[in-house]
């Protein structure tokens, strides 16, 4: 039997980003720019209520949380997000916490960020982070292509509520 061959045009990537230092917002999104061209950058919001629900609305593919921001966490937003987030519709988004605080790193691991960056945001630094997205989303892009071809739903992985739900981190 002779394989289907699927053929998707690439999308470029999207991304939210989630910080409630205006100028560490634009310091982020100039080193973006520059490490990423060709990352579009869809909207950037100042607390965690926002992102929910900004990124709900958009879609985005990645996501750039701090952790400490006004109303809700950058943890507490994650969880949040992942509870309402229709995986069957859409993959979750790689998820990177931007932050000035080193003692969250376990659990922004243990809520399957890709990456984790203290701040100020250096631009080597950031580059590496970069290179961990792009395999991340180009590893989904070819999961959803197998799955199309083979019928198989597509099942977001390896992101998952679970380990997202229960966190809480103070709001600063």
């Amino acid at each position: 039997m002779p394989t289907a061959h699927v053929s998707a045009a690439p999308v470029a990537p999207t991304a939210l980003i989630a910080e409630d230092e205006p100028l560490l917002a634009a310091a982020l999104r100039a080193e973006l720019a520059s490490a990423w061209p060709e990352l579009q950058v869809l909207a950037t919001v100042g607390d965690g209520l926002s992102a929910v629900t900004q990124a709900l609305a958009l879609r985005p593919s990645v996501l750039f949380f701090d952790i400490r921001m006004p109303g809700q966490s950058g943890m507490d937003a994650a969880a949040e997000l992942a509870d309402a987030w229709d995986v069957d519709a859409h993959p979750f988004p790689a998820l990177v916490f931007v932050t000035a605080y080193d003692q969250y790193a376990v659990q922004a691991f243990e809520a399957q960020a890709i990456d984790y960056v203290l701040k100020p945001v250096q631009p080597a630094r950031l580059q590496k982070t970069v290179q961990k997205l792009r395999a991340s989303l180009a590893t989904r892009a070819q999961a959803a292509i197998q799955n199309e071809a083979s019928g198989a739903p597509l099942i977001d992985a390896p992101l998952t509520n679970a380990p997202l739900t229960g966190h809480h981190t103070p709001d600063a």
